[in-house]
């Protein structure tokens, strides 16, 4: 087995530079989507990963993405992103023992009340 070397500093700016912006949007949108569900609860040891606090920083700043990138991305892009946002929104609600007035939540000050 032959270790491969990472690429130089400007050589990884040249591969970024090359990547369409939608796919740099979209690749950062399913990061914070990843990262809240499991902050939520919704990922294999939520007894051990749940955080709520975490969880709406990381949905507040999905909604400003996706809000702010939707028109630029295009629905069919935007579409799903919305869809997951308003899933990790949901369990969110679902998670939490206090509950947040309508369009108090995480995010929703982006996206409008979720129920």
């Amino acid at each position: 087995m032959t270790d491969t070397p990472s690429p130089e500093p400007d050589e990884a700016a040249r591969d970024i530079s090359e990547v369409p912006a939608v796919e740099l949007i979209n690749t950062v949108a399913v990061h914070l989507l990843s990262a809240a569900a499991v902050k939520v609860g919704l990922a294999d040891d939520p007894e051990e990963q749940t955080d709520l606090d975490e969880a709406r920083k990381l949905i507040t700043a999905l909604a400003g993405l996706v809000t702010a990138a939707a028109t630029e991305i295009g629905d069919h892009h935007a579409r799903p992103l919305r869809d997951g946002l308003r899933s990790v929104q949901l369990a969110f609600r679902e998670a939490s023992s206090i509950q947040d007035a309508p369009g108090a939540g995480p995010g929703e000050k982006y996206t409008g009340p979720v129920n």
